[in-house]
C-alpha cells in the first residue's frame, strides 16, 4: 500500500489561481476567512443576514479587485481592510448614521482604575455591540482596525474632533457597562454567601 501525501496549498498558490479566476481556490479563500470576515462585518452591522450579505460584497470585490493585492502585508489584513470598507460603506446607504457631537465631553478621561474584572473578549464584544451606532464604528476603526482620527474622519465625513468625541463618548459608556456587570457579578456572588 503507497501512502499518498496530499500537500497544502499555500496561500500565494491560492491568490495566483484566485487572480487566474479559478473558482475553487475563491471557494478555498473564502472557507479560511469567511468567519472572522462575517465577525469583522458584524462589528459594524448588527443584523447578521445584512452583515453576511456585505461580507459577500466584500469577498465579490477581493475576487474582482485581487490584482491589486501587491502581497507586501497581510492577505488577511487585505481582505479585513476590504470588509471595514464595505460594512461602512453598508452603514452610509442604509442606516443614516447619527453621529453626536459633544467635543466637552471628548476631554473627560474615562476612569479605567475603577474596574477590577476578568471579561471574556467575548463579554466585551457582545458590550461594544450595543453601543449607539456612531459611537461603535468609530470604537471599532480606532481601537480594533487602527485607525487614525483623521483616517476615520475621512472615511466617516466627520471631523478629527467629532471622531475623538465619538471614542470618548464609547469608552465611557462601556465603562458603565462594565461597572454595571460588575456590580451584577458582585451582588450575585453575594447571595450565594
Amino acid at each position: 500500500m503507497k501512502l499518498k501525501i496530499q500537500k497544502s496549498i499555500t496561500e500565494d498558490k491560492l491568490i495566483a489561481k484566485c487572480r487566474k479566476s479559478n473558482s475553487k481556490a475563491q471557494a478555498a479563500i473564502y472557507e479560511k476567512y469567511s468567519g472572522i470576515m462575517l465577525s469583522t462585518c458584524m462589528r459594524y452591522i448588527k443584523e447578521q443576514n445584512e452583515a453576511e450579505d456585505t461580507m459577500i460584497q466584500g469577498f465579490m470585490k477581493v475576487f474582482s479587485k485581487i490584482d491589486q493585492f501587491k502581497n507586501e502585508g497581510s492577505f488577511e489584513g487585505w481582505i479585513r481592510r476590504i470588509m471595514v470598507n464595505e460594512s461602512l460603506t453598508y452603514l452610509r446607504k442604509n442606516k443614516n448614521m447619527y453621529v453626536e457631537v459633544d467635543i466637552e465631553k471628548a476631554d473627560r478621561s474615562p476612569d479605567y482604575n475603577a474596574l477590577n474584572t476578568h471579561l471574556e473578549t467575548e463579554d466585551l464584544m457582545k458590550m461594544v455591540s450595543n453601543l449607539p451606532m456612531g459611537y461603535r464604528t468609530v470604537f471599532n476603526l480606532y481601537a480594533i482596525e487602527g485607525y487614525s482620527h483623521k483616517e476615520i474622519g475621512e472615511q466617516l465625513n466627520i471631523t478629527v474632533n467629532t471622531s475623538k468625541s465619538q471614542l470618548s463618548r464609547a469608552r465611557n459608556m462601556l465603562q458603565s457597562m462594565l461597572l454595571k456587570s460588575e456590580n451584577s457579578l458582585n451582588k450575585t456572588l453575594i447571595s450565594y454567601e
